[in-house]
């Protein structure tokens, strides 16, 4: 794949960004891309390795060797075609992902993988801006009607799936506009909603009809859909978020990550909203871990004009480089710097916090202790630092500590679906049927909280499993 000598001869090269100073100002996208002259030396780079362990580092399981080779050729026209036999929104992907494949990449044992999300990110756009993205009509209709409940990338995949290959598909979303967490939780300068308004309008084309302010077991009933279709497929995401129940909990300013990223979406993609407005404008801001909806917590708060922002984390900071002889391929603990970090942010590892202080009922301070990870008897436990509480000036504190299930009351406890340990809907990943006569689950609302590329996996395989419940077999991907 590439060129032969292209790994040894040429250096690994990424997209860059705009200055901090610039981006900062605005909400919009500031990745600045790749020449298609530089592309296709990237692409040459990648390595006739045998097995391409990158293959497996996907989620989708990416043919990634073989569009590097054929943007290295110039041939974006197939590359295309490749990437989107695996993916059905590599938009989305080469944006947000964590980029698990180039972790995997044989390249990485020299800390130099293979640009693989971006090269991804290139083959997409250039499709659109070349206009070679065009709806897939199918050429028959199978008569069966299939509900997809939730909008965001698990249920957009399995919908376009599905309509593809013959069936009525009706998506509906709580929401005023489709798109899940991929529209209200990801921040625009992350990825713009015209990426995903230009995708639903080829899936409109292609069939899949969309019913926005449909909140299925609130003014949607459960018994329509039961009713009124062949098959129903949940994807409504793990939105349960978890909570930190110390003293002070109750205090104004206090708030979920979700509520305040969401609430940002909303403004400035025009929706009213009744709630109070959530604004770290002038404010310190300190968030509570350190995952993605952390980070994207610090991008939103400097944009707002925070005073200060502080990022804390329960456990122990990474090494800045893992032992990749003992983690490679596999995707490892290490320090990972955002570009929302970069813009300004203070970070801290190994703090409990213990509780909120507050002035007239509203949080001035964040009271906390340092902690220890000591190995006992095989298990890591953490322990309490003796005499190490602080405080921490705060005026916002965001709670981006993760999600535990979805929500069960309404729509799924009415449906009567089992659930599994976790708390999540319970379905297997051969067959995605719930424990429901026709009801089917996929996505983070079947898995848990997880990426954006495993949810259009699990999307696409649930597809297949709803095709092989109607039709007896399918011909679609797994």
């Amino acid at each position: 794949m590439g060129k032969p000598t292209g790994f040894m001869e040429i250096k690994r090269r990424e997209r860059s960004y705009a200055p901090v100073s610039e981006r900062k100002k605005h909400y919009g996208e500031f990745m600045i891309p790749l020449s298609e002259e530089e592309l296709s030396r990237q692409g040459a780079r990648c390595m006739d390795c045998g097995i391409p362990f990158c293959h497996e580092g996907c989620p989708v399981n990416n043919i990634i060797p073989d569009w590097n080779d054929l943007v290295y050729r110039g041939n974006w026209r197939e590359a295309l075609d490749v990437l989107h036999s695996t993916n059905n929104f590599p938009e989305f992907t080469g944006r947000v992902c964590p980029a698990p494949c180039e972790e995997a990449c044989t390249l990485n044992l020299q800390d130099a993988p293979v640009t693989i999300k971006t090269i991804e990110y290139s083959i997409v756009e250039k499709g659109w801006a070349e206009g070679w993205i065009e709806p897939q009509i199918p050429l028959h209709h199978t008569g069966k009607k299939v509900a997809v409940v939730g909008t965001g990338p698990a249920g957009l995949a399995c919908a376009q799936q599905l309509a593809r290959t013959g069936h009525r598909v009706i998506c509906y979303e709580k929401n005023a506009k489709v798109g899940g967490l991929v529209r209200y939780g990801i921040p625009d300068f992350k990825l713009a909603k015209s990426i995903i308004d230009r995708r639903l309008a080829q899936m409109q084309a292609e069939g899949v009809r969309f019913r926005v302010n449909g909140h299925v077991g609130v003014n949607v009933p459960v018994e329509k859909l039961m009713n009124e279709f062949d098959a129903i497929v949940l994807t409504g995401g793990s939105e349960h978020p978890r909570n930190l129940p110390v003293p002070g909990r109750e205090l104004d300013g206090v708030h979920f990550a979700m509520d305040f990223l969401t609430q940002q979406n909303h403004c400035i993609s025009g929706e009213v909203r009744n709630d109070k407005r959530i604004t770290a404008e002038g404010k310190h801001v300190v968030v509570i871990g350190g995952g993605d909806t952390g980070s994207d917590c610090v991008g939103t708060s400097n944009r707002q004009g925070a005073a200060s922002v502080t990022q804390i984390e329960l456990t122990s900071k990474p090494p800045l480089k893992p032992d990749k002889l003992v983690t490679w391929p596999n995707w490892p603990m290490k320090l990972r710097t955002s570009t929302s970090h970069e813009e300004g942010c203070e970070r801290d590892w190994d703090i409990v916090t213990k509780a909120f202080i507050g002035e007239n009922g509203k949080v001035r301070a964040l009271r906390a202790v340092r902690a220890e990870w000591v190995r006992e008897n095989g298990e890591w436990k953490m322990k309490e630092v003796v005499d190490s509480a602080f405080e921490i000036h705060a005026d916002l504190v965001l709670l981006a500590m993760g999600f535990v299930n979805p929500a069960h009351q309404g729509m799924l406890n009415a449906m009567g679906v089992d659930y599994d340990a976790r708390g999540n809907v319970a379905a297997d990943t051969r067959n995605y049927q719930t424990s429901v006569n026709k009801v089917f689950a996929a996505g983070d609302m079947r898995r848990g909280q997880s990426l954006v590329v495993w949810a259009i996996r699990e999307g696409r395989q649930a597809a297949r499993a709803v095709d092989e419940y109607l039709m007896g077999k399918s011909e679609l991907p797994r």
